[in-house]
């Protein structure tokens, strides 16, 4: 199966190495294109068996699979142009999250799922998040899955929990990577360890942390059990925690989907005016 990649930024990037390296994909049957050519010539340098095309069309035409790797508002002006090409026996995967596949579904011919990325599929671990539209049929299901299965825990999610569900796997690491800086800064600028030490300790420890929740010796809340002992030095940082950290996170989801709705308003003009 031939699979081509429209966008090579940072999330097709990671999707093309990811699928390259856990031998889910071989390098010489993977077409991409990018709107600037050098992000695409520079995953072509790594790995000179990737076929780089000069335009969309060539990689839809040698193509069974396509991942579509742009910009939100980019996908409606992009599909009206290449519609004609998704034949019923293509398969169209986008990796946006304000598009739903019912949407896709009414500009082309061709079977149409979604799949929201995690830059932690870059390690073949953490989740993708999956949703078929009603075009695609059972085989090309299995065939998504199992492609997805080689770097990620392929999840199937409805659309009125994609939001919430992409906060928790595609910005995650975002968001937690940014306190776990602030923790190491907190480290730093309150006793004598060097900000290398520190990084180092934290990187472990976070580690160490998942693989003790990825072998299910301890769940989230008995992890916390078991380190944070009454009267201790850990119950004391975690008082501390309870009051500062408050509806931190309440507020967090508030303008992610603040911004979701935002976007989902944008591409549905779009979508709304090939409907008249």
């Amino acid at each position: 199966m031939n699979v081509g990649f429209v966008g090579t930024g940072n999330m097709g990037r990671i999707l093309i190495e990811s699928f390259i390296e856990s031998g889910a994909i071989r390098p010489s049957h993977i077409y991409m294109t990018n709107r600037t050519k050098a992000k695409a010539e520079a995953i072509k340098d790594i790995y000179p068996e990737t076929n780089m095309m000069e335009t969309v069309d060539d990689v839809i035409k040698r193509s069974d699979l396509l991942f579509i790797c742009v910009k939100p508002l980019d996908i409606h002006p992009l599909l009206k142009k290449i519609g004609h090409l998704l034949t019923p026996n293509k398969c169209l995967l986008s990796i946006t999250s304000p598009i739903r596949v019912d949407q896709l579904e009414s500009l082309v011919q061709c079977q149409v799922a979604r799949t929201i990325p995690s830059i932690t599929n870059r390690a073949f671990s953490g989740v993708s998040l999956l949703t078929f539209g009603s075009s695609c049929d059972e085989k090309m299901k299995r065939t998504i899955v199992e492609l997805l299965e080689q770097i990620s825990i392929p999840i199937q999610i409805e659309d009125d929990i994609t939001r919430v569900s992409s906060d928790l796997v595609s910005c995650g690491p975002a968001f937690f990577s940014y306190l776990l800086q602030k923790f190491v800064n907190g480290a730093v600028s309150e006793t004598t360890i060097s900000q290398d030490q520190a990084v180092l300790l934290a990187s472990e420890m976070i580690i160490g942390m998942g693989k003790l929740l990825e072998s299910e010796i301890y769940t989230l809340p008995t992890l916390q059990e078991k380190v944070c002992v009454t009267g201790g030095v850990t119950g004391k940082g975690i008082e501390v925690l309870e009051e500062v950290v408050g509806d931190m996170f309440k507020k967090v989801f508030h303008v992610t989907h603040q911004k979701y709705d935002e976007d989902i308003e944008e591409v549905s003009l779009q979508f709304n005016k090939n409907l008249k």
